[in-house]
């Protein structure tokens, strides 16, 4: 599929202003994967569709995930993580995308999680540093995207736990899981491990 017919299919499902953001998403995920190695082809992809789901009806998304196998934990967080993991599954099942990857980058692009391959961080972080984003400590986010994938998804990890915590809101685990996981490999670079 190429990225005019993506973003075709794309289009119908979000208001403008969100399918803007989209479009900064997927130059943004290009430009990483370019920089980090990562296939730029599921970048796009992956990009284009990581918020297909966000302006479903939220009962919608709460019967995919009570009748499904997403983690039925996700009705015990706030409903703004719904839109990964639902829109993962509505992806393979309305766009016909089975790439385990690229579906797993759509999943997890709002917690992360422990073992994030590479196109789950370019994901990850291009969805939380694209040009339209405004908001204390993006411009640290940035600069660090550019020195290391790692170390720019910790940033982005840490200050998103960091807002959460100060909002009084529960955190989801995977995102703890994911933070714990960029600590201790950007500790043992550190240590030289």
């Amino acid at each position: 599929m190429d990225q005019n017919e993506a973003l075709a299919i794309l289009k119908p499902h979000l208001k403008q202003e969100r399918y803007d953001h989209t479009v900064r998403v997927m130059e943004t995920a290009i430009q990483l994967a370019g920089v980090y190695g990562v296939d730029e082809k599921k970048a796009e992809i992956a990009a284009i569709f990581h918020d297909y789901a966000k302006y479903r009806p939220l009962e919608e998304m709460k019967k995919w995930i009570t009748s499904t196998y997403l983690p039925k934990d996700l009705l015990h967080y706030h409903h703004e993580l719904w839109h990964g993991p639902v829109g993962a599954l509505l992806v393979e099942r309305e766009v016909g995308i089975t790439d385990v990857e690229v579906l797993d980058s759509i999943h997890y692009h709002t917690t992360g999680r422990t073992h994030m391959t590479p196109l789950d961080k370019v994901i990850f972080l291009a969805d939380y540093i694209e040009p339209g984003r405004k908001f204390p400590g993006i411009d640290d986010v940035r600069e660090a995207a550019q020195v290391s994938l790692d170390y720019g998804c910790w940033m982005a990890t840490k200050n998103t736990i960091a807002f959460l915590m100060s909002k009084n809101q529960p955190i989801y685990p995977d995102t703890f899981y994911a933070y714990n996981a960029l600590t201790k490999r950007k500790n043992n670079k550190q240590e030289g491990k």
